[in-house]
């Protein structure tokens, strides 16, 4: 399953393990399922009622049969720097507000990606990073908390002028037959020549167990640009709850004045497949994304530089339990990742005990609005990683 593509290194008697991206074409290679999978799922939940808050439910620490070989922090990180076509690019080369409006509202699609039922990421230990290059772009991320779990990224390219500051979190509740997840937070894209700035969220994901089990990403995505005065509402489709497929992975939405709430294109098509603009003044229809472009055959990254690679970084906390993973070692997999578990611990009992609090290494974190929280990056520029995608 997961080892048709990845790339392993070691590094001070540590394993740097890094697998293949999310993408179309993995979702074809998942060979392994647990055995009795609905059974096992239930079990878990045997104990927790609808409606539960699962952020804090420790009962919930999945074993590693139901875990896939990589980070959240990994899965985030992705969706910035692993994408076929160079869609960052064109935000900011287009020469209109408008295009270069559909441009990001093409990227924003391009960072959904496709979920398996069944499995999935390591939660992030506090501190946890993960640092990435693709050519001038340099990506870091950093768990900043634990609980609540939230996830900072930041993201610069001072050939393009773009930067990216996201700060979330999911709130994942049980409601019986389903579980689903609100990210909360902000995302923002920067295009710095042009001093604009796009503000976005992120979908809900929706993961039902029956009567047909399913993992879709749904609800309604918002996009908006207060230089420009323009705004975009994406809906986003899972299959029904009886499993048909009509809507699946569908996407409709439009992109309208901030101001006068007129209607300047609407947005119609299938994130998986193809998207498409019509023009509400001439009736022009025009593709923004391809996923098959965008999502089909990505690389998976290596390590260019071993002794550079920070003891923080997800490929080597996970790198043991990911191996054990791909070998189908779930013994050793299961011990790697209670020595991780337990060492977390330790470490929060040890802070407790002298009065101390985290803090992050690589952003400032603090309550945002309504409640929330938000983070701000320590430095101007992302350097670069040692850890990079092949261009």
């Amino acid at each position: 399953m997961w080892g048709i593509c990845y790339a392993e290194a070691q590094v001070s008697g540590e394993t740097i393990l890094l697998t293949a991206p999310l993408s179309l074409d993995g979702e074809s290679d998942v060979t392994y399922r647990a055995p009795n999978l609905i059974r096992r799922i239930v079990s878990i939940f045997k104990n927790v009622r609808p409606g539960s808050d699962l952020t804090r439910f420790q009962a919930l620490q999945l074993p590693p049969l139901f875990n896939m070989p990589k980070s959240q922090l990994q899965c985030y990180g992705e969706t910035v720097y692993c994408v076929g076509n160079d869609m960052l690019s064109r935000c900011s080369k287009a020469e209109s507000s408008l295009e270069r409006f559909a441009s990001v509202v093409a990227w924003s699609i391009s960072t959904t990606r496709p979920l398996i039922f069944g499995v999935a990421p390591f939660n992030p230990i506090l501190g946890e990073t993960h640092h990435v290059s693709k050519g001038t772009l340099n990506v870091l991320l950093e768990q900043v908390s634990h609980h609540p779990p939230v996830s900072a990224l930041h993201a610069t390219d001072e050939k393009e002028n773009i930067e990216m500051i996201w700060c979330q979190y999911p709130v994942p509740k049980f409601y019986g037959a389903s579980v689903e997840a609100e990210v909360h937070g902000n995302r923002q894209l920067r295009l710095l020549k042009l001093g604009e700035n796009y503000e976005m969220n992120s979908p809900r994901l929706l993961i039902r167990f029956l009567p047909v089990s399913s993992a879709d990403w749904v609800g309604t995505v918002r996009i908006r640009c207060r230089e420009t005065g323009l705004e975009a509402e994406l809906c986003y489709r899972g299959s029904s709850f009886l499993g048909r497929r009509s809507n699946y992975r569908s996407i409709k939405g439009k992109i309208f004045e901030s101001s006068s709430s007129k209607t300047i294109y609407e947005i119609d098509g299938h994130w998986d497949r193809t998207v498409s603009m019509k023009d509400i003044n001439n009736g022009k229809l025009s593709i923004i994304y391809n996923a098959k472009e965008m999502l089909s055959g990505l690389k998976t990254p290596t390590v260019k530089d071993p002794k550079g690679v920070w003891p923080s970084e997800s490929a080597v906390v996970w790198g043991e339990v990911s191996q054990g993973i791909m070998n189908k070692d779930w013994e050793k997999a299961k011990a790697a990742k209670t020595a991780i578990e337990e060492k977390e611990r330790e470490g929060l009992r040890e802070r407790k005990s002298r009065g101390e609090t985290w803090v992050p290494k690589h952003f400032k974190l603090f309550s945002g609005k309504e409640g929330g929280w938000d983070c701000l990056p320590i430095q101007d520029l992302v350097p670069p990683a040692p850890i990079a995608l092949p261009l």
